[in-house]
C-alpha cells in the first residue's frame, strides 16, 4: 500500500501528531508521501515528501478539520483517491477517527478493514469551469453589511430573486457546515440532491429549497455596481459582476473516503452537541 498524508499546518500538535504518524507508517515498510507544504516543519523526512498535486497514492491521511479535508480534496480531486481523516480541528465532520482511536484505526485500514464511502461534489461555472465544491460554494459581498440582490433559477426556471446577505449552494457532505448554520436542513450524504440557502434574505418567503442533483441551478446577480464573490470551500475566490451568472451542476467526478464505521446519524449526535466546542478537560 502507498499512503499519502497532509496534515493542518498552523497548529504544532497536528505537525507533532503526523510525525507520529509517519513513523508508525514507516515502521509497518509503507510506501510514503508527504505533503511538500509540511517540509520545513518535517525536514528528517525530506526524502519522502511531494507537491500534492502529483500525489498518486492508494490513500491520502488527512490530520486536522474538515478545513483540511477539503483542501487535500481539492488537490486530488481528478485521482479518485480516497481520505481518511484525522480530527484535529474543533467539529470534524468529514474526519473519520479521533487521535486517541487513530492508531489503533489505521491498523485496521491496513488490514483492509475498511470500506469506501463515496461522496456527490457540486460542478461550478462562471465563464469557465472553476474547482468543484465538496461541501458548499457561498456567495456573498466583500463590503460587511451589504446585501446582494440575486435571481435564482433551476432547469432554467426562476425560482425565488430577493435581496440577501448571501446564498449558499451546498452538497449534502455540507448539510451539516456553513448551510446549517444558515439555517437549511441536515441531508443525508446517500440523498441525490443540492441545497440552495439564502443567508439572512429580506423577504419573509424566502426559504431553503432542496432540488435534485440532475437539476442545473444558475444564479444571476441583478444590481448594477454592485460585485460578489464566491468561495468555494473556503478555499478558492472567484469575483462576480452584475448579470454574470454562476452555474452549478453534479460533479462528474466524487470524492472518496476511507470509513471504518457505518452511522451519519450518530456522528451528527455526537458531533452538533456542542456546537463544535471543545469543553475544557
Amino acid at each position: 500500500m502507498h499512503i499519502g498524508l497532509a496534515a493542518r499546518l498552523d497548529m504544532p500538535k497536528s505537525v507533532e501528531f503526523a510525525r507520529k504518524i509517519i513513523k508508525f507508517l514507516l515502521s509497518k515498510n509503507i510506501d510514503l508521501s508527504i505533503d511538500l507544504s509540511l517540509a520545513q516543519e518535517l525536514p528528517e523526512f525530506e526524502k519522502y515528501f511531494i507537491d500534492m498535486e502529483d500525489m498518486d497514492t492508494d490513500m491520502v491521511i488527512a490530520i486536522g478539520g474538515d478545513g483540511t479535508i477539503l483542501r487535500t480534496q481539492s488537490f486530488v480531486n481528478q485521482k479518485d483517491i480516497p481520505i481518511f481523516g484525522i480530527n484535529l480541528g474543533t467539529v470534524g465532520f468529514l474526519t473519520e477517527i479521533d487521535p486517541e482511536d487513530a492508531f489503533k484505526a489505521l491498523e485496521e485500514v491496513l488490514k483492509g478493514n475498511y470500506f469506501i464511502e463515496r461522496r456527490t461534489q457540486l460542478r461550478v461555472y462562471h465563464e469557465r469551469e472553476l474547482p468543484s465544491a465538496l461541501n458548499e460554494v457561498v456567495m456573498m459581498t466583500r463590503k460587511p453589511a451589504k446585501m446582494l440582490h440575486i435571481e435564482i433559477s433551476v432547469d432554467d426556471e426562476v425560482v425565488e430573486e430577493l435581496r440577501a446577505d448571501g446564498l449558499i449552494i451546498a452538497t449534502p457532505s455540507g448539510s451539516t457546515a456553513y448551510s446549517m448554520s444558515a439555517g437549511g436542513p441536515i441531508v443525508d450524504p446517500k440523498v441525490e440532491a443540492f441545497l440552495i440557502v439564502p443567508i439572512c434574505p429580506f423577504k419573509l418567503g424566502a426559504r431553503p429549497i432542496v432540488v435534485s442533483n440532475k437539476s442545473e441551478i444558475k444564479v444571476k446577480l441583478l444590481r448594477k455596481g454592485k460585485k460578489a464573490i464566491a468561495v468555494i470551500d473556503g478555499q478558492f475566490e472567484e469575483e462576480i459582476n452584475f448579470l454574470e451568472e454562476l452555474i452549478f451542476k453534479k460533479s462528474d467526478t466524487d470524492a472518496y473516503f476511507v470509513r471504518l464505521n457505518k452511522g451519519f446519524y450518530k456522528k451528527v449526535r455526537e458531533k452538533l452537541t456542542e456546537g463544535g466546542i471543545s469543553t475544557p478537560n
